[in-house]
């Protein structure tokens, strides 16, 4: 692993943004994570992200870039796409999904966010992806929870028992990128685009239908996929 820090790296895009009224829904949104990795969100704890925060434009918004920013990952830790890569998957939805958004960023891992581990966030009109271990290998110290269980099944990671309240989560190169890109990001988007559920499980319910629709299902279209075998990939 380089231990040199590379500069702050921004990726423009040629996706024309319209400010209309649910980019401003989502300026105002509160933020929601993805999948906290290893215990429950606390709903009632008022919730401070160490994150970089971006301010959302006051104007509305013709003929400007949405930005992808990459930060360096962490000592022991990897991003798991690309900035070209999630371009690239954004640039297959349709534009008007892509209104609202003005920042991706590749977020960096540091002391105070293995606190709170999650794949993604949502915050204003910007999205955050998470980088993940080196190993590709998760661990939780608690049992998954049976939908925690079957959706990483679906993209192709692995669960490892090691006794009663300890499991591993091994992912293979391929089958994180598809989890990250087919389901992470959009779920995000999905936060992003949803202006009108306001309780936590309504707006998770939201990002999740909208990832399997948006994510999931065009990306199996005219494949023969076993989850079975995949699951025996490394």
């Amino acid at each position: 692993m380089s231990r040199r820090r590379e500069p702050q790296r921004i990726v423009q895009l040629n996706i024309h943004q319209n400010a209309m009224a649910l980019a401003k829904s989502a300026r105002l949104s509160n933020t929601t994570s993805k999948r906290v990795r290893g215990g429950q969100r606390n709903e009632k704890v008022p919730f401070s992200p160490p994150e970089d925060w971006y301010e959302p434009s006051e104007q509305p918004l013709r003929n400007v870039d949405y930005r992808i920013v990459s930060q360096p990952p962490g000592k022991g830790f990897q991003h798991v796409v690309s900035p070209a890569e999630i371009a690239v998957r954004l640039s297959e939805l349709p534009e008007h999904m892509l209104w609202p958004l003005e920042v991706v960023q590749l977020s960096r891992m540091t002391r105070k966010k293995r606190s709170f581990p999650c794949y993604g966030m949502q915050w204003g009109t910007t999205l955050y992806l998470y980088p993940l271990e080196e190993t590709r290998i998760e661990y939780f110290s608690q049992p998954p929870k049976p939908a925690q269980f079957n959706e990483a099944r679906m993209y192709g990671g692995r669960w490892v028992q090691e006794d009663d309240m300890n499991w591993q989560l091994h992912w293979s190169k391929s089958s994180l990128k598809d989890y990250y890109l087919n389901n992470i990001l959009i779920h995000e988007l999905g936060h992003l685009l949803d202006n009108r559920n306001s309780r936590y499980e309504d707006r998770e319910g939201f990002a999740d239908s909208f990832a399997i629709q948006h994510g999931y299902r065009p990306t199996r279209i005219g494949q023969r996929r076993t989850v079975k075998r995949r699951h025996h990939s490394t």
